[in-house]
C-alpha cells in the first residue's frame, strides 16, 4: 500500500536540513506505530521519498511525503498517532491512500505556492517588475553563464495583506525558487537583496493532471475510512 503524508514545517524546525528531516521521519513513523514496509537486500531501509526538498530557512504548510506500507488504519487515526510524537514545528496533516500504479511525488511536482512575508514593509515597483513579459536572468555554471527568462515560470502573483503570493514552476524539468525572483528583482534596482528581511513559507505543492491543469499532490489520495 502506498501512503502520502502531508506535513506542515515551522519555527525553529524551518532551520533542519533535508536529510535530518528524513531521518527524523523514519524515527517518527517506527515509534507511531506505522508498519511500514522495508526494502529488501543486505542493508534494508523503509520505503519511502519527499516531494520536493525545502530550503533551510523555509517554513512550510505543504511538504508531502510517500511511504510504502504492509497495512493501514484510516487516515483519522494515523494523522493522530504520527502527531502524537511529532516534535514542536512539525505537524502532520494529512495521510492519502494512493493507487498501486501512482508515481511518486518527487516524479511528479509541477508546481508550487509561496508566499513571502517582508518585515520592512513590501519592496516598491514589484507588481511592475513581474508585470514584465520577459525577466531574464544571468545563471552562472562552472563551465559556463546563461540567461534565461524566468517570467514563464512565474505562473501566477497576487499582492495580499501578508504579504506577496507567488505560484511557481516547480520539480525536475522546470524549477524557480523565489529567492531567485526576489534577487533579479533587487538587481534590477541595482541593489543586493538581503534574504533575512523576508520569511519565506511554501504553502503547497502541485501535480499536473492528463488534462494538463494543476492538481494539489494532497488531491490526488484518498482519504482511509
Amino acid at each position: 500500500m502506498k501512503l502520502r503524508i502531508k506535513f506542515s514545517k515551522h519555527g525553529c524546525m524551518k532551520f533542519i536540513g533535508h536529510l535530518d528531516v528524513m531521518r527524523y521521519f523514519q524515527k517518527a513513523i517506527r515509534r507511531a506505530g506505522i508498519d511500514i514496509a522495508y526494502s529488501e537486500g543486505f542493508s534494508p531501509h523503509q520505503i519511502m521519498s519527499f516531494a520536493a526538498p525545502l530550503g533551510v530557512g523555509l517554513e512550510s504548510d505543504g511538504e508531502y511525503l510517500d511511504i510504502q506500507v504492509n497495512a493501514a488504519e484510516s487516515s483519522e487515526v494515523m494523522v493522530r498517532k504520527l502527531n502524537q510524537v511529532m516534535v514542536e514545528g512539525m505537524q502532520v496533516k494529512s495521510v492519502r491512500l494512493l493507487g498501486e500504479n501512482s508515481k511518486n511525488a518527487m516524479s511528479i511536482v509541477a508546481a508550487a505556492d509561496y508566499l513571502l512575508r517582508f518585515g520592512q514593509g513590501f519592496p516598491e515597483g514589484f507588481s511592475r517588475f513581474l508585470d514584465r513579459k520577459e525577466i531574464p536572468v544571468s545563471k552562472k555554471t562552472k563551465k559556463r553563464e546563461t540567461v534565461m527568462d524566468i517570467r514563464p515560470l512565474i505562473y501566477e502573483y497576487r499582492i495580499e495583506s501578508e504579504g506577496v503570493f507567488l505560484k511557481l514552476a516547480a520539480g525536475s524539468v522546470d524549477n524557480l525558487k523565489p529567492e531567485l525572483v526576489m534577487d533579479a528583482f533587487f538587481r534590477d534596482r541595482g541593489l543586493e537583496w538581503n534574504s533575512s528581511s523576508c520569511q519565506i513559507c511554501r504553502l503547497e505543492l502541485y501535480a499536473r493532471t492528463k488534462e494538463g491543469e494543476l492538481a494539489t499532490l494532497e488531491s490526488l489520495g484518498d482519504v482511509m475510512e
